[in-house]
């Protein structure tokens, strides 16, 4: 007999049917700030926006552009071996990614919204042969349909914080019939795996984390040269993947590093290029010559501030960049995944709210590996400190690039991990084509 399912999720489901209307409001609102494409509604209602492909599909939900890099070499691999990939995202910046990334027969979906309706709809067109969900992504109707559909699910890369533990702890009937919607979980460390067997999960294994194994950013060698030249021997520092107040805060210890050090060149990088306007109109409040990256904009002597406002570049402006301030760790962001920054030698500052990367971050800050800045006041300190000591500067990328050698080979015991799931996912296909042996 089926588990029945406890009465908080029987309510959310019912609230989800609800307030479905009202979906098409936020829908709208967000479409109009630039966080959703009006084109491909109908995908956030799980209506899909293109035909499923024949054969086995992978189903792997990432919410944004970090989870979705850390899953990419994934992705690339099961391309290779033949399976075709369904990735799913939440936002723009993700969508747009996967359009210059993903391999040629791997399909980008916007999540459906997390209704029964909604999720049923999804999965109905899809009918993925495994679902796997990424990092955090723990949605109450998407688990319950994948699993009541007897779908294989796994989740990658798995993180759960002491605090969110704690929180599922309080419902321990609910939590319990969610977690255990999942057939194997892939943690990042070991606190993570602890936290999620105490969860109720069936099967926790811990392969690492996936973010170790990143592939180098690359940049345009030709528009590398052409910075750089522009650039010429001025001091350089970034601060990158910013978010709202975070900008204010690099342009303040800019206006101080400059006391310091005339000529200073400031890259600021959003995290979210459609924030770019909004940004440039700080900087220039802020009395410093700007020059934008989308508009073509040359460095030129006066320019104090380049504004790195396009997807996808961010190999081409760490290369350029010898220290780097790694925004989200200021705010509620959570942080950033320090690895591209460390493989092309960015000696690394951070603020201390880092909680979507804290085992990376706290071994980069024991390790002296990556500075670490309680207050917004001390940025500016800290970046001339590792300007002012290139030897200092030195140890610490050389520390940094230790850590990730050490901490490589998640992305192996991943597919070692998956390869049953994806062996049963294949031997499905083969059944539906009518390719399997009849009893």
């Amino acid at each position: 007999m089926a588990e029945r399912r406890p009465i908080a999720l029987t309510l959310y489901r019912a609230l989800g049917r609800a307030l479905t209307p009202l979906l098409h409001l936020l829908f709208r609102r967000r479409a109009a700030n630039g966080k959703e494409i009006e084109g491909r509604k109908g995908e956030r209602f799980g209506v899909p926006g293109v035909p499923r492909p024949k054969g086995s599909l992978v189903w792997i939900h990432a919410a944004s552009v970090g989870e979705t890099m850390s899953v990419l070499p994934l992705i690339e691999q099961l391309a290779r071996d033949g399976h075709s990939v369904l990735l799913t995202s939440v936002t723009v910046t993700a969508a747009e990614l996967a359009e210059k990334r993903l391999p040629e027969n791997c399909i980008h979906q916007f999540t459906p919204y997390d209704t029964p309706d909604c999720v049923s709809s999804f999965l109905d067109h899809w009918r993925p042969d495994l679902a796997m969900v990424v990092e955090s992504e723990i949605w109450p109707c998407m688990f319950d349909e994948v699993h009541q559909r007897g779908v294989p699910f796994a989740l990658l890369n798995g993180r759960m914080s002491e605090s969110s533990s704690r929180n599922w702890m309080k419902a321990p009937k609910t939590s319990g019939y969610i977690f255990k919607c999942l057939d194997l979980v892939l943690a990042q460390s070991d606190a993570d795996k602890q936290r999620f067997l105490k969860l109720g999960c069936r099967h926790v294994e811990m392969p690492g984390n996936l973010k170790f194994d990143a592939a180098e950013p690359a940049a345009e060698e030709d528009d590398r040269r052409q910075l750089a030249d522009q650039i010429g021997d001025r001091p350089v520092w970034m601060a990158a993947l910013t978010h709202p107040g975070e900008d204010e805060i690099a342009l303040k210890a800019h206006a101080r590093l400059l006391e310091e050090y005339p000529g200073l060149l400031l890259l600021l990088v959003p995290r979210h290029p459609a924030r770019a306007d909004d940004v440039a109109a700080l900087v220039r409040e802020s009395g410093h010559a700007l020059a934008r990256r989308s508009c073509g904009d040359p460095v030129v002597a006066e320019t104090g501030v380049y504004l790195g406002d396009t997807l996808g570049e961010m190999g081409l402006f760490y290369r350029l960049a010898p220290v780097t301030f790694l925004g989200g760790s200021f705010n509620d962001a959570g942080g950033h995944n320090p690895v591209e920054a460390v493989l092309l030698g960015s000696a690394l500052v951070t603020g201390p709210r880092v909680a979507n990367a804290r085992a990376v971050y706290k071994d980069l800050w024991e390790q002296g590996a990556a500075l670490k800045v309680a207050e917004p006041p001390e940025l500016a300190s800290e970046i001339a400190r590792l300007m002012d000591h290139p030897d200092s500067r030195k140890e610490q990328v050389d520390r940094a690039m230790n850590l990730v050698i050490m901490g490589r080979g998640a992305l192996t015991r991943t597919a070692d991990f998956l390869r049953p799931m994806l062996a049963g996912a294949s031997q499905a296909d083969m059944m539906e084509r009518g390719d399997g042996q009849g009893a």
